[in-house]
This record gives structure tokens, sequence and C-alpha cells, in this order.
């Protein structure tokens, strides 16, 4: 019996191996069609974008959705020529006992996708985040070309500089959504924000706040002064959020202050503590960005792939406003100029 047993495992760990390494040649047809970056814009408002690539001969991938960070996903599968599944996972936990053992509800969210050449559309549905109901959203989106080679920052020639704020009003500003709360005031002569929240009630989510001019390639210097324990940010054509936050002393991180959120971790440290002025010098080009905190280039000539979290659209090619980030805790700007890049 036991050389009956070893020899039937034998064959169905060959016949595994086998279907590996089969597998791990190629995609099919079906599959390969899916490759690449797609841009979506969400019906209703809100942005997303999908990463499809090769992962030892099976299809993995990237989503963002709306808000938040860019996260793998959890299955994706093709069900025939133009039908693409992919499904998003996040655990709640439910209770926990004295023991700790927890008791946990894995939420999944699904995305049917259908594809026509290089356009998609779809539908998501799954719980809604506050977990008393559904929630189903129409999506459509584009195929986006992959980011070309590095800029030469060398050879740029740049236009006439502008001041975005001149100290004294938001004239130049407006806000994005302009039915959401808007924190931000001019104090002494600095572009603050302080989203209060009310003692009792509901959460007051605040908006965000926009130049009333749009913008291609530039280069963005300003100061910000970020308190101990809150964080904002600033969105470069209303798509890529550059972190501001107090993370002085904390470990390299995509989240931390410089960062191009969830995408690119500065190479280094140049923060300083919470409540200090802080410089940043950002210049975006070709779909590339570099960053230069309190003097320190801690992301040089990177390539941005796509969108980050509360992007308002989701067009890498078109010109777009300059945003400041309001709902997430206090924070002050000031002498905010942008020189166009020619």
């Amino acid at each position: 019996m036991k050389k009956v047993a070893f020899t039937i495992i034998a064959v169905l760990m060959t016949s595994t191996s086998l279907f590996a390494n089969i597998r791990c040649e190629s995609l099919n047809d079906s599959e390969n069609s899916f490759l690449g970056m797609w841009g979506i814009d969400i019906k209703g408002g809100g942005v997303g974008w999908l990463n499809i690539h090769e992962e030892q001969g099976f299809l993995d991938g990237e989503l963002l959705w709306i808000g938040g960070s860019v996260i793998p996903v959890s299955d994706i599968y093709v069900v025939d020529d133009h039908t693409l599944v992919v499904t998003r996972t996040d655990e709640q936990i439910l209770k926990k006992d004295s023991l700790g053992t927890e008791r946990k509800h894995i939420r999944t969210w699904t995305f049917r996708i259908t594809k026509t050449d290089n356009e998609i559309t779809g539908t998501m549905s799954g719980p809604s985040w506050d977990g008393t109901g559904e929630q189903i959203s129409d999506f459509k989106g584009k195929r986006m070309p992959p980011v070309g080679p590095k800029p030469n920052l060398n050879t740029l020639s740049y236009g006439k500089s502008i001041q975005l704020f001149n100290g004294k009003d938001m004239n130049d500003w407006r806000p994005v959504n302009p039915n959401q709360p808007n924190g931000f005031e001019v104090v002494n002569g600095t572009l603050r924000n302080d989203p209060v929240q009310p003692k009792t009630g509901a959460h007051l989510y605040y908006g965000n706040l926009r130049t009333e001019q749009e913008f291609n390639d530039f280069n963005l210097k300003l100061e910000v002064n970020v308190p101990k324990g809150n964080n904002s940010g600033i969105y470069l054509k209303g798509l890529y959020e550059i972190q501001v936050m107090d993370s002085y002393g904390l470990a390299l991180d995509s989240h931390n202050m410089g960062a191009l959120y969830s995408r690119i971790t500065p190479s280094e440290g140049a923060e300083k503590q919470g409540g200090e002025w802080q410089t940043l010098d950002i210049t975006l080009v070709d779909r590339h960005v570099s960053v230069i905190l309190n003097g320190k280039k801690i992301i040089n000539n990177k390539p941005v792939i796509g969108p980050t979290g509360g992007a308002i659209s989701s067009d890498v090619f078109a010109p777009g406003p300059i945003c400041l980030q309001g709902d997430h805790g206090n924070v002050a700007y000031r002498n905010i100029v942008l020189t166009p890049i020619l």
C-alpha cells in the first residue's frame, strides 16, 4: 500500500510540475489582449487604474479605486475573448475573544470588465464601505500607453513663473467640489486648511482646493507647514499626489513626506519635525517626477505609471490644476510658484 501511495503521489507531483511548466510558457491570446495599464473613469465621480501583467505564466495585477493606495488584486481571470473578472478583498475583524482568537469576514468587490479594442466598460459590485448594503458602480476606461524614457532635465526650457498664491486672497483658487465644506482660508499671509469637525453628529468630509488655471509639465516650488500628527497632499495636474505628512523619524515609506503617494518611496528621509516650515521643489515632465525636499533630492526623475488615490481625471496627457488636499488635517502653504516647462 505504501509503495502504491508513493507512486500516486509521485505521478501527481510530476503532473502538477508539468502543468506549471506548460502554464509558465505563455498566456493565451485572450489573456494577452488585456495586458497593460488601464485608466478608469467611474460614473458619478472618481478615478481608477488597473495594471495587468504576466507573473510566471498567469495574469496578475494592481488596482487603484477612487482613494487610498494601489493594492494587488486578489484574483484575475479571463472569461472569454472580451471579458475579464477582477476581485479585490479586504479583511474585517468582527470580534476578538479573551484568548485573542479573531472572527473575520473577507469582503469581496468584483469588477466585471468588457473590452473592445483599447477601451473597456465594466461594473464593480460589492459591500458598501460601512457594511450596510451593496454598492454598484459603472465605469469605463482606456488603455494607457507605457511611460517613455526619462527626459533629459538639463535640456528643459522654462516659461514665465506664475505666483499661484498672492498671500492676500484665494481669487485664483476654487473648491474641486463646491458641495463639500471648504476648510481653506488666508491667515497671516498663508493658505491654511483647518477641517474642523463638529463635537457631535456625523463626520464632515472637507473638499480639496484647486487652481483656476490648468497646466501641462512644470516645476512647482512652495513652502509647507504640517503640524505634528497631521497630513495633507499636493496633487500635480489633479492626478498625482505628493504626500505632505508629519513623518519625521519614520522608516522610509511611499506614504511619507515628499513621496508620490503609494507609488514612489523617497530615497532618504529629509523631512523636518512637525510644525516647522519645509520647502518642496517638484518637477513633473513627460510623466516623470523629481522631488527636492528641504534641499535634498529624494525622488530623481522617476516614472509615474498612473494616477494616485483622489485623482480628478484618468487622462495623464491632459492639462490639469494644482490641487491641495482638504480633508485629512491642518496644514499651511505659502510662496507657491509654478514655472511651466515649454
